[in-house]
């Protein structure tokens, strides 16, 4: 794990809470000016990276599914920063952002640069013309605390058939349908290969019981203040039996700045 100005010299890490992570983007912005967007466009530009990084590795088209939240605008701007790199890709809107969120400016942003969103899983799929090696998972965020609702859920279904066969998933702050504090899923949750995590480690991410979701997790600097981080959240050495490397393994992305982790 790379050493990081935020990261103790053992090795430990900020851990947030839902409701720490919720403080973030409010914080940033009434304390340092930071407007949500542009935290939420050094995520996508981290998640759009990492995604890059598997493709050298796999041969195939990237399939985004978003849902009408942040976390879905996360993907939004994953999605139009992948196309402009020539990334064969189609994207799955399970419903519209509400007006006037980041996540709808996202959705304009998207619809004028021309790329097709879907209304089904079907339709991305058949668009893509053959199975994806990725799949982005930016359904939902930390925000959840009760099952999703049944039309994402199905989506989050088709997900885990797919990583089942082989395809990768990168799953947007957390893996979607896991609670953020506990660890457990609401039902269902994604089953991911790499979680991209923003301002530090999910408290759920600790539990045993989120071992099996997350994956290897890496955590991004997306500009945050780390005075910022370190009032929020509870700095935690990890390893042993209990920690988010009990099972899978915790990378730091390593660029320079805070991050960002509010309730997607």
């Amino acid at each position: 794990m790379k050493q990081h100005p935020h990261e103790s010299e053992d090795g430990s890490e900020y851990v947030l809470t839902r409701d720490a992570a919720r403080e973030v983007d409010r914080l940033a912005l009434e304390e340092f000016a930071i407007p949500s967007l542009i935290l939420m466009e050094n995520a996508a530009i981290r998640c759009a990276e990492a995604a890059l990084i598997e493709l050298d590795k796999r041969d195939g088209g990237v399939l985004v599914a978003c849902g009408p939240g942040n976390n879905g605008g996360d993907g939004l701007a994953i999605a139009r920063h992948l196309h402009n790199e020539g990334v064969r890709l189609e994207v799955l809107l399970t419903s519209p952002p509400k007006a006037g969120t980041d996540a709808a400016v996202q959705h304009e942003i998207v619809r004028r640069m021309g790329i097709t969103l879907h209304d089904s899983w079907a339709a991305a799929v058949t668009a893509l013309k053959s199975p994806p090696r990725i799949i982005i998972d930016a359904l939902l965020g930390t925000g959840l605390t009760r099952e999703p609702e049944p039309a994402i859920a199905a989506v989050i279904e088709q997900i885990n058939r797919l990583h089942k066969s082989g395809a990768h998933v990168l799953s947007v702050d957390l893996p979607s349908g896991l609670d953020c504090d506990s660890g457990k899923p609401l039902g269902v949750a994604a089953r991911a290969d790499t979680t991209v995590t923003f301002v530090g480690l999910k408290q759920g991410f600790l539990s045993l019981e989120a071992q099996e979701y997350i994956g290897n997790v890496v955590i991004e600097e997306i500009s945050v203040p780390g005075e910022l981080i370190a009032r929020l959240g509870r700095l935690q050495r990890l390893g042993g039996s209990e920690g988010a490397e009990s099972s899978g393994s915790t990378d730091r992305g390593g660029k320079p700045g805070g991050g960002r982790g509010p309730g997607r």
